[in-house]
């Protein structure tokens, strides 16, 4: 078989990928119906001890179908004061918590925790859900953090946040896809 080479923006078609691909008949086949993303360039803060929404790494989409999908894609680049306690994150959809751990006594249900090891390497928690929201309503996704006791939750910054070219400042993104049924 020879190769095709396709050029950028051309739009592929089934008829298109036929002539390379073959698939089979009984197997079905999801398609995606929309991506939406954000991406959050400047820095975010909270001492909040209660789940707090990060200014703008949120995005909203709209299911065409109740059977669709969302596959959720998060990078969240955070960082918690040295030597407090820690911090956690958590993705929600509209008020919902989701991609959490299941309730256990007085232990936090996030998606991930934030320690305070260096005071100028924040971390990546990453986070890839596969969402049934069942609606055709528009659906908002986001992030949220949060501290225990004192500290600082830090989004896209280092806590000690130093003016030299070692300390980075960072993005964080979220994305979602439709997957249709």
């Amino acid at each position: 078989m020879a190769l095709t080479t396709y050029t950028a923006g051309e739009v592929l078609t089934a008829a298109s990928l036929n002539d390379n691909f073959t698939f089979a008949a009984t197997n079905p086949v999801s398609k995606v119906g929309q991506v939406l993303s954000t991406t959050l360039t400047t820095t975010f803060t909270t001492a909040s001890t209660s789940f707090t929404d990060i200014t703008g790494l949120s995005v909203t989409i709209t299911p065409t179908a109740v059977t669709s999908k969302i596959f959720v894609l998060v990078q969240l680049v955070a960082s918690q004061d040295v030597g407090v306690n820690q911090a956690a994150a958590r993705l929600v959809r509209d008020s919902t918590a989701i991609d959490i751990g299941d309730a256990a006594g007085s232990r936090t249900q996030a998606l991930n925790q934030v320690r305070g090891q260096n005071a100028d390497t924040p971390i990546v928690l990453p986070a890839i859900f596969l969402d049934s929201p069942a609606t055709t309503s528009a659906t908002t996704y986001k992030m949220q953090g949060r501290t225990f006791g004192s500290g600082t939750f830090y989004v896209n910054r280092s806590s000690g946040d130093a003016n030299t070219q070692e300390t980075p400042r960072t993005a964080s993104t979220i994305t979602v896809m439709e997957i249709l049924a």
